[in-house]
């Protein structure tokens, strides 16, 4: 018997239950805060970066703000993970939730005072980085103490729609507070946003206190160094669903990530529609109405249920769907292929998040979380190399379309080991693996 058959046991498969994690009333709750704090990020881009543009005209600094969000992610996921292991997720959440709020009250004030600089705003940006790597790791841990195995992946795939929720409600409420309020008021106004996610989070009955299973993480396990976290790389190699999750979700970040949303202008000038109205709109909502369209439709029906193979195939699909729009030739096909993307993309990454939690030792499982975070969310901070640096020697769709072709193979050979790795491992072609 292998080190990943006894590390993740499963329930058998049971009847469908349509959106079964809303069944939790915990887990209601989390999801209206963590969407209602995913739009509250999202409006604070849409004010922060505009008033950076027209303040110092700085693509540079745009893309530093690109960079500094996603770099946390590969410094310090697996120790935030550890913190999630160590101590009570609900207050690291919460510590992620202030300083979210205190970077929009730096916002607000430097924008009251008109007394920005570029290098305050870079500070701000990279203050704003770290709230993200604190949040992610923890809530995962905390949802599996809301729903359990049998409902994780129906959470997992809700959470990930209520933040692609976030995203596609942010813009709007960005706007809103900013044309309705001004910059000043909006920022401070969106202060307002955190809080209920912050406030439920004070007694919401979940965390090391009320976990029954004494195989779960104990607060008193710390990382402690290097040693530490070779050992959880160790464990996580005698593992292959994990390896090949998060060579699935790294892959997909470094290569393609969401560096064609900031190529967005430059796709719709191709079409013709390069003006900021409703067709240059339609182009940057397309990959969310997917998302979304996909969490409900398959949270409805059941299908799609979380297995490696399944994982990687749907990843390449999603490639395929990105190469499509690379290489459209006209804007209805173009909005066609990122509706898709966006479908495929949601069911291939909760998937991955799902198998990578149910086959992580539970005493390690944060950090474990941590260890995934730092490919699927660090690596985005370069997949603007391969699209945009490319784009600018060879032109955005075919630097698009290479680099996802260029991902398409990896995944088909990670498809093949997955294989021979079934073969030479029988359990892990069962449901769940």
């Amino acid at each position: 018997m292998t080190a990943e058959t006894t590390a993740a046991p499963h329930a058998a498969p049971a009847a469908h239950l349509s959106f079964a994690a809303l069944r939790h009333a915990g887990f209601r709750a989390y999801f209206i805060g963590g969407w209602l704090a995913m739009m509250a990020d999202n409006v604070e881009h849409v004010i922060s970066y505009w008033i950076v543009y027209q303040k110092f005209h700085s693509p540079a600094l745009l893309g530093f703000a690109v960079v500094s969000h996603w770099t946390p992610f590969l410094l310090f996921g697996i120790y935030s993970g550890s913190l999630a292991d160590r101590f009570d997720p609900r207050r690291i959440i919460q510590a992620g939730m202030l300083i979210f709020m205190a970077c929009s009250a730096m916002w607000g004030f430097f924008f009251f005072t008109d007394s920005l600089t570029p290098w305050e705003a870079a500070g701000i940006l990279v203050f704003h980085g770290f709230a993200g790597v604190l949040w992610m790791p923890s809530a995962m841990l905390l949802i599996h103490d809301m729903v359990g195995p049998a409902h994780l992946q129906s959470a997992v795939r809700l959470n990930a729609t209520g933040i692609w929720l976030g995203r596609l409600c942010g813009p709007i409420m960005g706007s809103a507070l900013l044309l309705g309020l001004g910059p000043v008021a909006g920022i401070f106004a969106n202060i307002l946003i955190y809080l209920p996610l912050t406030l439920w989070l004070w007694k919401a009955p979940y965390g090391p206190r009320f976990r029954a299973d004494p195989a779960a993480p104990s607060p008193r396990t710390a990382l402690r160094g290097m040693d530490d976290i070779l050992a959880t790389w160790r464990a996580i190699a005698a593992r292959p669903t994990i390896i090949l999750m998060t060579a699935l979700a790294g892959g997909a970040a470094l290569l393609v990530g969401n560096a064609y949303q900031a190529q967005m202008p430059g796709f719709a000038q191709d079409f013709g529609h390069g003006n900021a109205g409703l067709y240059y709109s339609l182009l940057l909502a397309a990959d969310a109405a997917g998302a979304l369209t996909a969490g409900f439709a398959l949270e409805a029906v059941g299908i799609l249920q979380a297995h490696t193979r399944t994982a990687l195939i749907i990843g390449g699909l999603w490639c395929l769907a990105i190469v499509g729009f690379a290489l459209s030739p006209v804007y209805p096909l173009a909005l066609a292929f990122l509706f898709a993307a966006g479908f495929v993309e949601l069911s291939f990454n909760a998937m991955a998040q799902t198998l990578v939690q149910l086959h992580a030792p539970a005493d390690i499982r944060g950090r474990v979380i941590g260890f995934f975070n730092m490919f699927a969310n660090g690596l985005r901070a370069f997949s603007g190399v391969t699209v945009g640096f490319g784009g600018a020697l060879i032109g955005i769709h075919a630097s698009l379309a290479l680099s996802a072709a260029a991902l398409f193979v990896l995944l088909m050979s990670l498809l093949a080991w997955a294989r021979r790795v079934a073969r030479r491992e029988p359990h892990l072609a069962a449901p769940g693996s």
